[in-house]
């Protein structure tokens, strides 16, 4: 879907625990409805360009990790 709707240049694929997911964003899901969403990112996942697992990771450094990549992909 993400090629289809976007196709960007770069993918940056965002990925945090169900636990963190919970706290930062209180969207309600319960676990099942996390790894179903886990489920169906799984192809933008494997296309990403930039993985970032942001569990231990705040705002700022999430962002200085984006542009870190972006100046100087591998």
């Amino acid at each position: 879907m993400w090629k289809r709707i976007a196709n960007p240049d770069v993918l940056i694929f965002l990925d945090a625990s169900y636990p963190v997911t919970n706290a930062r964003c209180n969207l309600g899901w319960t676990e099942a409805d996390y790894l179903e969403q886990q489920r169906r990112l799984a192809h933008a996942r494997e296309h990403a360009d930039l993985y970032l697992f942001t569990d231990t990771l705040n705002v700022d450094e999430v962002e200085q990790k984006i542009i870190e990549f972006l100046e100087h992909p591998a």
